[in-house]
């Protein structure tokens, strides 16, 4: 019974791992829903590219470092020393790489199903730069974020670090993850700066529509099914009967959430403006999904529902915060659905646990802080040697033309 349970625990890990690597095709639709028609093939490049240098750095260190044997600075800054393995061998993580723990499922299985949540994170920062930084510098920063950043921060919470130790309660990354690549894509977009165009000289905000609706809603319901995987998944094991409950819940809690969202925003597009947005109405079952994603077992489908509500209204008017009135262009609006809402997430889970509210508030403001502070050196210091932005003229030609040399609409 143990083998078939161990087997079972494995198979479901490496599944529900593959659900969340389908989210990278999510967010490339997404994505390139969103942007102009002129920059869709550097957008998708960008996402196909960042999902492999997300998985290399995270075989190379990001694993060792994120379930660390030791901490150079007790529950702070996870230690490399004393691992057998750097994972720099032609094979993958073995028993000896990363924290000592009892599990029911295999150490690959493990690697696989962390490794997924680095790219997660990366791809919420592809969106926000989109249509004006250049591809090699992005990659760079990719690298550092997945193989150090992302690392550390997830550390704290479930590598044994000082926020676990405190009592943060994150099930699946409201704040690890989503937050996380939020506060990441805040502090390029910062350096950056808006597309060409996106303001007029007075200040107003100007509309740049999307290439292509149907392929953003497409990208966003492969978001919403491998949702299921990211924090259904995260139970971790559903070979006995208190576990498959949990999953179940889980599913059941994450379907709803995003529900809750999608109605709360298009009723909150309809309120401010008599139409319905479809654009938030798509922002709206993200939202739903990211507030739910700090815990997601705990709450009844109703409590669900309101928690992606509360998301949807506030990725609305949060999204508007960030373009009209702090002047930040995000053309897919992911600060605002995995940050803003991510912190939402975080600080609603005592009002269904027995989490408390003061770890979560020390959690929030530690990795966003943190990522923030770390991101924005990180992207000063490429930018002092490789201009990150791209030039007037390649925004105005498109960025496929000027970084991949294959038009995705060439009609266009």
């Amino acid at each position: 019974m143990e083998e078939l349970a161990f087997a079972l625990d494995t198979f479901y890990a490496v599944m529900a791992g593959a659900l969340v690597m389908f989210m990278a095709a999510g967010f490339t639709m997404l994505e390139a829903g969103l942007v102009q028609k002129k920059d869709v093939s550097e957008i998708v490049t960008k996402n196909i590219g960042l999902y492999s240098i997300a998985c290399i750095m995270y075989l190379a260190c990001g694993f060792v470092i994120m379930y660390p044997g030791s901490y150079i600075i007790e529950g702070v800054l996870p230690s490399i020393l004393g691992t057998s393995s750097f994972g720099l061998s032609t094979t993958l993580p073995n028993e000896d790489i990363g924290m000592p723990y009892g599990m029911d499922y295999s150490q690959q299985a493990d690697f696989f199903f962390q490794v997924v949540f680095v790219a997660t994170a990366m791809s919420i920062v592809s969106g926000a730069v989109a249509g004006r930084m250049k591809l090699i510098p992005f990659y760079l920063f990719a690298i550092v974020l997945t193989a150090l950043i992302y690392p550390i921060q997830g550390a704290w919470n479930w590598g044994g670090g000082f926020l676990s130790g405190m009592g943060y309660s994150d099930y699946a990354g409201s704040g690890t993850v989503h937050l996380c690549g939020a506060a990441a894509a805040l502090a390029v977009v910062t350096v950056l700066g808006p597309r060409n165009g996106k303001y007029a000289e007075d200040g107003t905000s100007l509309p740049m529509p999307g290439s292509n609706i149907p392929m953003a809603a497409l990208g966003v319901w492969i978001l919403w099914l491998g949702w299921f995987g990211f924090n259904g998944g995260s139970e971790l094991i559903v070979s006995n009967e208190s576990a498959a409950i949990a999953v179940s819940q889980v599913f059941m809690n994450t379907n709803m959430a995003a529900c809750g969202g999608v109605v709360a925003a298009i009723l909150t597009s309809l309120i401010m403006t008599g139409k319905m947005d479809v654009t938030m109405a798509m922002n709206g079952a993200i939202a739903g999904l990211v507030a739910i994603t700090a815990g997601p077992s705990a709450p009844s489908g109703g409590e669900a529902v309101l928690i992606g509500a509360i998301g949807g209204v506030l990725v609305y008017f949060s999204i508007l915060f960030f373009d009209k009135t702090l002047k930040l262009d995000d053309p897919v609006g992911a600060i605002s659905a995995h940050g803003v809402v991510g912190i939402l997430g975080v600080m609603v889970v005592p009002f269904t646990s027995d989490a408390s509210f003061g770890p979560q508030l020390v959690g929030v403001l530690a990795i966003a802080g943190f990522t923030f502070i770390a991101s924005f050196i990180t992207i000063s210091v490429i930018n002092s040697f490789m201009p990150i932005r791209a030039t007037d003229e390649e925004q105005y030609a498109g960025l496929d033309s000027s970084e991949i040399g294959v038009e995705a609409y060439p009609e266009f």
